[in-house]
């Protein structure tokens, strides 16, 4: 995405990435649906869990002056890890599907939610990198708080009637931010 900014101050080229190092086998969040065989890692035995959703939110951007023309460029990627994401052997339900999915899905949700906060943010800012470092933070920080609300609210996916309200929340409020999809 492009942001234009005029001015007559002379700005020259920045650039940040977030997260750079990033496995080459992660999956970008898509409309498509996760499935059991994306859950490639091995299961901890002694964790208490039956299935495990590794996923994150990486940023990269730029400003590039031509003239006095100065672009904002930059890029965000929700993705999830097949190498870190495991489910245990015969707990592959479509029920916990589900709910994994919807670990996924929150992320992206955060995704959209830094998209927007990075089209609204005042290109004067003096301080550009920390500003933005900041944004993601927060963004990172309410991601993390949802992902452990959704799962304190669900029981880890055991309580279904909790899980559907939590599908039809998170559906809407990716809708409503539908304008920052990837």
């Amino acid at each position: 995405m492009k942001k234009a900014f005029f001015s007559t101050l002379l700005i020259f080229f920045l650039g940040f990435s977030a997260n750079a190092q990033l496995p080459d086998n992660r999956i970008s969040w898509t409309t498509d649906l996760l499935t059991w065989e994306n859950f490639a890692g091995k299961p901890d035995p002694a964790n208490p869990f039956h299935a495990n959703t590794s996923s994150g939110i990486s940023y990269s951007w730029s400003m590039k002056q031509t003239g006095i023309n100065i672009e904002f460029i930059y890029e965000v990627q929700s993705y999830f890890l097949p190498g870190e994401s495991w489910v245990k052997p015969g707990r592959d339900s479509a029920h916990l599907l589900a709910h994994e999915q919807l670990h996924f899905d929150i992320t992206e949700l955060h995704a959209r939610k830094l998209r927007k906060a990075m089209e609204e943010v005042d290109l004067k800012t003096p301080n550009l990198k920390p500003a933005l470092q900041s944004i993601y933070k927060n963004v990172e920080s309410s991601r993390a708080d949802m992902q452990q609300q959704f799962d304190s609210e669900t029981r880890h996916s055991m309580d279904a009637e909790t899980q559907l309200k939590w599908q039809k929340y998170i559906k809407e409020e990716l809708e409503k931010l539908s304008d920052f999809s990837s």
